[in-house]
């Protein structure tokens, strides 16, 4: 039986990983699921035990250390081993900087801690299991990882951290047989931006990336597990992605209109 924690798997990306992994693997894989909504997690957790899969949920808040660890002490306590750990867990943020006041600027350091500093922390401590299993580590970054996109410095911040960092924990980790598979999502049909803090700090309540052909939550989760599987490097998600990503290195400044196209007008700098 394979074991393995997705945090952020009350909701989006991180619960359809769940549903289908308990759909593909049944009772051969054990899921430790992860949010602060409780509720949430219990319909996600209801849905994939009766799929077959046994599941450990476990409320977590991945902004505080304590929790992160916690987490991975309380999946090895109940199942005796660790796989895969999945760090899905994130926020979003849609603010062009000038509007942010330096009353508000906090916000960006919380920002930090749920997207970066909780894949670390979580990360840290799934080590010592993980070496012992050979197994897999998956950071859901986003393409606004590698691009820098208007109206999300924050966002771009706390996702370009993720991908250094993983980036040279892969290197790290090549001669302990763990892998680490870094995923960039564009954008997604979930909740994620309607929740994402605005330039005050509280929810946004929409989304501004225009989001007309936004990938469907099942094909995006369907390739982060396709990579983990495959113990791939990378997962870039998107035709438009990996052409900005070598663009970038040719034409910047191509790469920077189409990410400022991708923004709703209302949103756009003037």
């Amino acid at each position: 039986m394979k074991i393995i924690v997705i945090t952020g798997a009350s909701d989006g990306i991180g619960a359809e990983m769940a549903r289908q992994l308990a759909r593909r693997e049944g009772a051969d894989v054990g899921l430790v699921l992860a949010a602060r909504d409780e509720r949430k997690l219990g319909e996600v957790s209801d849905h994939c035990q009766a799929l077959g899969a046994r599941v450990l949920v476990v409320r977590t808040d991945v902004s505080v250390e304590a929790e992160c660890r916690q987490l991975i002490n309380a999946a090895v306590a109940h199942f005796g081993r660790l796989d895969a750990l999945i760090n899905n867990a994130g926020m979003s943020a849609q603010a062009l900087f000038e509007h942010v006041k330096a009353t508000d600027l906090a916000w960006y350091e919380q920002l930090m801690r749920i997207n970066f500093w909780g894949s670390v922390w979580c990360t840290h401590a799934a080590l010592p299991f993980l070496k012992q299993s050979h197994g897999a580590i998956v950071a859901v970054s986003s393409l606004a990882g590698l691009i820098g996109v208007p109206g999300r410095t924050a966002y771009c911040a706390t996702k370009f951290a993720m991908t250094g960092f993983f980036e040279a924990l892969r290197t790290e980790l090549k001669s302990a047989g763990i892998s680490v598979t870094t995923a960039y999502p564009g954008v997604v049909a979930t909740n994620i931006r309607h929740h994402g803090f605005n330039a005050a700090g509280v929810a946004a309540g929409s989304s501004g990336l225009k989001e007309d052909n936004a990938m469907r939550v099942e094909t995006c989760a369907a390739l982060i597990l396709q990579g983990m599987d495959r113990r791939e490097r990378e997962v870039v998600m998107t035709s438009k992605g990996k052409l900005g990503r070598w663009l970038k290195l040719f034409a910047p400044s191509t790469v920077e209109a189409m990410a400022l196209a991708a923004l709703k007008d209302e949103v756009k700098p003037h």
